[in-house]
């Protein structure tokens, strides 16, 4: 999982530059920042490079994303919103 979706809102920028910038199609790019591919190492740190940020700030930490889906589920178990 990554944090590139995060980083460009932070930042103000949006995919289609960033994906000008890789080289690469805004779908390509769509898909790293909605999490439904993994970018390769070599793209990530191209990604960060670009961002002007450090690697480890475009990803998540395991154990941060797997508390926020127990989160997520004990919410939905619980009917709340």
């Amino acid at each position: 999982m990554n944090r590139i979706k995060e980083v460009l809102d932070g930042k103000g920028i949006k995919q289609t530059w960033l994906a000008d910038k890789l080289g690469k199609s805004y779908n390509m790019v769509n898909s790293y920042v909605q999490n439904r591919q993994q970018p390769r190492l070599e793209v990530l740190y191209q990604i960060a490079e670009i961002l002007e940020v450090e690697v480890k700030d475009l990803l998540i930490e395991k154990a941060m994303h797997l508390a926020e889906d127990e989160t997520k589920y004990l919410t939905k178990k619980n009917g709340k919103k």
